[in-house]
């Protein structure tokens, strides 16, 4: 299968055209600007809130003027990461995309398909002088992945639409119908830094070829956390022979699983020999632990040049915060047909050091708004247990399922008449922005679905290429049966 060959071509053509485009989240300028001159160009009622959220409007199809006015909605912005041996930049560069059986990916980068694909329809629906549906709304909302800006600055009435279908689910034939609220949790260890004892020897341990994935998709998954692994090992040396650390960088985003890390640190050197075994039989150990999970791990060890040292307090109030740390499903959901439903977790999602800091950032997620408050607290107790400054803001909330809701039983009903067989309707444990639009918009009656994409926010992020016809037929036959105002 090549480029030629995907189907629908309308919609692969405009994913090809935003691949293009750079849009790292926090900088969709160029996307933003680009979805203005795509709505302008095409005739359309076309505008932008001050946060950088973009809407295109268009008129019903004749025959359909009396429908329920829809809103469309995707994320502009991609999580960026790549391979360490990739030599991209992001703010300017292209995302290049090929094909594996029924696959698409990207060379060594995040594909860009969460949520660029949801936009690449909303854009082929705009596009489009055959398509049957009455008013619709196409909202295009900016920094959805770092902290779901766009639909935090969302202000009511800049959306006219009764209902919202949202393109940002993972899995074809899932019907999503509530989502987890999240808080992430920085957590700051403020030092200046000293020269280390003498007699200490430094060394580097690193640890890459990790899984990761998604915080909510993927936390129920038994995966390996790079930064959970590491401290892990830091913690165990530091006990036995009083290690002290200069350097610990792991992790990226605050809604990913850690893939790679390093850590710098020094040991009294007599003890270098006794700890480049223990660091052997660690990899060895780890390595069983997740032998399903993640199979291609790679560890490291290495001398280097001595450098400054964290004091030799703050590096072990650290390390010992980092072993406590809570990673993870905290609890599932309660409710007998939602038991297979991850309620609340928390993610270790990055830990970077710099010349007078070393910040720890956790996200933390839940359904049930009062388990977040308290995921959320015990990470904060953590934190402050071992000296850190803590920020943590107020979060995001949980989108609540509507068991009356009109649009669900039509996104229902059009899927079985269109392939036969009963989707799923769901709650997931990953945030969306149905659950900020809620509280602008109460009455809004909402769903999100989407095509199958597997690895999002990691370099093996991949987009399952027969389900986006699949998706597009069914969001086109959800348009013609939208009831009348």
């Amino acid at each position: 299968m090549n480029n030629q060959q995907l189907s629908p071509k309308c919609v692969f053509d405009q994913f090809a055209k935003i691949n293009t485009i750079p849009r790292p989240s926090k900088h969709e300028e160029k996307m933003i600007d680009y979805l203005l001159d795509f709505g302008r160009s095409h005739g359309l009622p076309t505008k932008v809130d001050e946060t950088g959220n973009v809407l295109i409007s268009k008129p019903a199809t004749p025959g359909y003027e009396d429908l329920t006015p829809v809103v469309i909605q995707s994320h502009m912005d991609m999580v960026c990461d790549k391979l360490v041996d990739v030599d991209i930049d992001f703010t300017k560069d292209p995302i290049e995309t090929y094909i594996d059986g029924e696959w698409m990916t990207a060379k060594g980068t995040t594909l860009g398909a969460d949520d660029g694909i949801g936009c690449a329809m909303e854009l082929a629906l705009l596009d489009s002088d055959d398509i049957e549906h009455g008013p619709i709304e196409c909202l295009f909302t900016r920094d959805e992945e770092t902290g779901l800006t766009g639909a935090f600055g969302l202000q009511a009435g800049f959306m006219n639409g009764d209902m919202l279908i949202n393109l940002d689910s993972e899995d074809e034939g899932q019907i999503f119908v509530s989502c987890a609220g999240g808080i992430t949790t920085h957590g700051h260890f403020r030092f200046v830094r000293e020269k280390a004892p003498a007699g200490m020897f430094f060394m580097k341990i690193s640890l890459k070829g990790l899984v990761g994935g998604h915080s909510g998709d993927d936390i129920n998954k038994k995966r390996a956390n790079a930064i959970k692994i590491l401290s892990r090992f830091l913690y165990s040396m530091n006990e036995q022979f009083g290690i002290r650390l200069a350097q610990f960088n792991s992790g990226k985003m605050h809604n990913a699983i850690p893939r790679d890390g390093i850590a710098i640190f020094a040991v009294p050197f007599e003890k270098k020999e006794e700890v480049r075994a223990a660091w052997n039989v660690f990899a060895n150990d780890v390595e069983e632990e997740y032998h399903v999970t993640d199979t291609s791990m790679q560890f490291s060890m290495e001398s280097v040049e001595a450098e400054d040292v964290l004091p030799e307090d703050v590096s072990t109030r650290l390390i010992r915060m980092l072993q406590a740390l809570d990673n993870g499903v905290f609890s599932m959901c309660q409710d007998e047909e939602l038991a297979w439903l991850v309620e609340t977790s928390s993610n270790v999602a990055s830990v970077q050091s710099s010349a007078d800091d070393v910040t720890v950032v956790a996200s933390q997620r839940s359904n049930v708004m009062s388990n977040l408050r308290n995921m959320a607290n015990t990470v904060k107790a953590q934190f402050q247990l071992a000296g850190a400054e803590v920020e943590q803001g107020d979060g995001y909330p949980a989108w609540k399922m509507n068991p009356n809701s009109e649009l669900t039983k039509i996104v229902v009903e059009t899927y079985k008449k269109l392939f036969n067989k009963e989707p799923k309707v769901l709650g997931i444990h990953a945030g969306l922005e149905c659950g900020l639009f809620s509280e602008r918009y109460p009455h809004m009656d909402m769903v999100s679905f989407g095509p199958t994409l597997r690895g999002v926010h990691s370099p093996d992020e991949r987009l399952l290429i027969p389900t986006v016809q699949m998706v597009w037929d069914h969001l086109l036959e959800i348009l013609k049966n939208i009831p009348k105002k």
